[in-house]
């Protein structure tokens, strides 16, 4: 995989960043929304596949991106396919920090070193250049004003920013609740974002336990005319008086 195209963790990275701060929106699910982008990126490449609502390694081929090939290796490890929900909800903790450093090596962002109160040392992340954040943001942007069915690659950053909260870093405000909306509503422009961006969603709302489809519960049974109705069982003294 050449350099020539920004791979999606990398996109949804740079969304995130406040040109102003320095620092990155909803710090807590990008980490979740970032392992969610590796999984769309490599799917993309034809690395791995869904499998209902688990993903499956279909070519275990290395595609050059060391941090895409990290995550690949270790889905190729498990044997079988692993469900999204849990390859995301899995302790990869910390992406955040990989992909600011590894934007920072291809010369995407460079970091700027200060204090907080004066005591504590922090780092922000500043582009180097800023006409890259905005070509990504004017994809989003034209898909939510156009209405036309994205391409793949935007159809997922849009369900990943969505799923990580990113909507009201981008669109803030009441002026921003339309685009909001219809930045939700692209998710449904790619299965493989939307199945990821659902399993980011499990994981921050704590339903990852079970599939998605066994999460209703079952409706009790009815009864029909040719059905028996269950006795309680009898044990010791109440068995005993009903034999007389």
């Amino acid at each position: 995989m050449g350099r020539s195209r920004r791979t999606i963790p990398e996109e949804l990275l740079l969304l995130a960043l406040d040109p102003a701060t320095g620092t990155t929106a909803q710090p807590q699910s990008l980490d979740l929304g970032l392992a969610g982008a590796q999984l769309v990126e490599l799917a993309l490449a034809g690395r791995i596949a869904p499998d209902g609502d688990r993903i499956a390694v279909v070519m275990p081929r290395p595609t050059g991106d060391p941090t895409l090939d990290s995550a690949l290796e270790l889905l190729r490890r498990r044997g079988s396919p692993v469900r999204a929900v849990h390859w995301i909800g899995g302790p990869r903790l910390g992406l955040r920090q990989i992909y600011l450093a590894h934007l920072e090596r291809c010369g995407m962002v460079h970091a700027v070193a200060g204090q907080m109160c004066g005591v504590l040392p922090t780092t922000r992340y500043q582009a180097t250049d800023t006409e890259i954040s905005r070509e990504i943001r004017a994809r989003l942007d034209s898909a939510i004003r156009t209405g036309v069915p994205p391409d793949p690659r935007t159809a997922a950053l849009a369900a990943l920013a969505h799923a990580v909260g990113l909507g009201k870093h981008l669109y803030p405000g009441n002026e921003g609740r339309s685009s909001r909306s219809r930045l939700r509503d692209l998710i449904r422009h790619d299965p493989m974002g939307g199945l990821v961006a659902h399993a980011v969603m499990d994981v921050q709302n704590g339903v990852a336990a079970q599939p998605r489809r066994d999460r209703a519960p079952a409706p009790p049974a009815r009864a029909t005319a040719n059905s028996v109705p269950l006795q309680p069982r009898r044990t010791g003294a109440m068995a005993r008086a009903a034999a007389h």
